[in-house]
């Protein structure tokens, strides 16, 4: 039986290569708003964090977010992705 292609993204912040279901999205929606992508497949720009409290800390402070989405992202988001992890 032929074996499934796995897919990889690059975490913006450590950028490893990992298969995707190891990654959150944060996405940014055509109207601007910043989301947490569960589905993986939202329209819209989107940014990989690998599953890990450091990255997600490490992003809030560098504000890398904000570079990649070039928009404002709120502190409530990095709440948000703290609870996901949880």
């Amino acid at each position: 039986m032929k074996q499934r292609k796995i897919p990889m993204r690059t975490c913006i912040v450590t950028k490893e290569k990992l298969p995707k279901r190891e990654l959150i999205r944060v996405l940014r929606t055509p109207e601007g708003n910043v989301i947490i992508d569960e589905s993986g497949k939202s329209n819209g720009r989107g940014a990989y964090l690998k599953k890990d409290l450091e990255v997600i800390t490490k992003a809030k402070k560098s504000k890398i977010l904000n570079r990649v989405l070039e928009v404002e992202v709120p502190d409530c988001l990095f709440d948000e992705l703290e609870k996901v992890l949880k």
